[in-house]
């Protein structure tokens, strides 16, 4: 039996959160297996969080030259992963992916049919070998296909289709309005079972140990095609036992961190992945606190990170970090909070001290037991 504290920790330590680490960016990425990414800023907040030392422009150049690559992949959203990654990964959520829009009334309202866009994918790859913004591959579309077609096809293939988002602008390599460059196409394609085997081992190794609906929850893979995939792992798998009796599944080598690991505070990114990689999402966010820090229409507000679990959430302000705690904290708490809000003032400096600014208009109705403006 693993308990909930032991799951709580490992996860940490897997997620590379228990203590910053001295690693090259593509390594970081694969070590922890993906990023959330539709906000172009977390995933270089989430880096700072797990690199030491970890300098901005090196992700700047891991995704200009690919290495990291962002694009629409796990829970039908963006995500930056290691360019080996991407290929199965996107092999195993293409299904999911192209069921999101080609079965979607969105779609199927325009009379186009799935054989159309298979049809404009071969030319949506050829069009992009240079980066393309969406605006340009409309009009290529409205050329090629006709104008009643264009935007509704072009919907689903940008959710599908194998393209990576293009490198555009700074501060964080990627704008609002995101161009478009086709993925290196493989000499063989890769068959789908064997793609979602790879994602279910390279999930549990990065956020196991974690059950069939866990691992269902951050693939939107089908359940039993998830148990299959496990069943085919054989002894790269191992089963546990959580405190709740439910079967929980690992890599065999996978470490399990002790209970009573010291788990420094953090402030996490907006779409924190380890927030969102589990069915059961106590293994970091107390109960009461989920729908706090979830919101309903799905944004994931920056997170603080206190004793391994979330205790508020934070956002630039001016004169540094305002940290709205949801129950009361001790003071060496604060204490190493405001130091960590020191640190990520002097990272956002130079790229965009205001970052998530955007949002704050949830910050109106937060509870707030405790709120300090952590200077900078």
């Amino acid at each position: 039996m693993i308990t909930a504290r032991q799951l709580n920790r490992t996860t940490l330590a897997r997620q590379l959160l228990l203590e910053r680490v001295p690693l090259e960016v593509p390594d970081a990425v694969r070590r922890i297996a993906a990023l959330q990414a539709q906000e172009p800023a977390s995933p270089y907040v989430a880096l700072w969080n797990r690199i030491a030392g970890f300098d901005a422009a090196d992700l700047d150049t891991a995704f200009a030259e690919r290495a990291v690559v962002k694009a629409s992949l796990m829970r039908i959203t963006l995500h930056a992963v290691h360019a080996d990654d991407y290929p199965p990964f996107h092999a195993a959520m293409t299904q999911t992916l192209r069921a999101s829009r080609l079965y979607d009334k969105r779609y199927t309202s325009t009379g186009l049919t799935v054989a159309d866009a298979d049809e404009a994918v071969p030319h949506l790859r050829k069009y992009t070998e240079h980066p393309r913004t969406g605006a340009e591959i409309e009009a290529h579309f409205d050329e090629t296909f006709g104008p009643a077609t264009d935007t509704r096809l072009w919907w689903a293939l940008k959710t599908f289709g194998p393209l990576h988002h293009a490198v555009t602008t700074k501060p964080w390599s990627f704008g609002l309005r995101p161009s478009y460059r086709a993925a290196p196409k493989l000499r063989k394609p890769l068959l789908r079972e064997a793609a979602i085997q790879h994602l279910v081992r390279r999930y549990l190794g990065a956020f196991g140990p974690a059950s069939v609906l866990d691992i269902a929850q951050f693939t939107m893979v089908l359940r039993p095609a998830v148990r299959e995939a496990l069943a085919a792992l054989g002894e790269d798998v191992v089963e546990l036992e959580g405190a709740d009796r439910t079967t929980l599944y690992d890599v065999s080598d996978g470490l399990i961190a002790d209970a009573d690991t010291p788990a420094p505070p953090r402030l996490l990114p907006m779409w924190e992945s380890c927030l969102l990689a589990y069915s059961d999402r106590s293994r970091i966010i107390p109960p009461d606190y989920r729908k706090i820090v979830i919101r309903t229409n799905g944004d994931v507000l920056p997170a603080l990170l206190v004793d391994g679990y979330v205790a508020g959430v934070w956002r630039p302000v001016d004169g540094g970090i305002e940290a709205t705690a949801f129950d009361k904290l001790p003071k060496l708490a604060w204490d190493e909070l405001a130091a960590e809000a020191r640190r990520l003032v002097a990272f956002l400096a130079d790229r965009d001290p205001n970052v998530y600014r955007r949002y704050a208009r949830w910050w109106a109705t937060l509870p707030a037991a405790q709120q300090r403006v952590l200077p900078g």
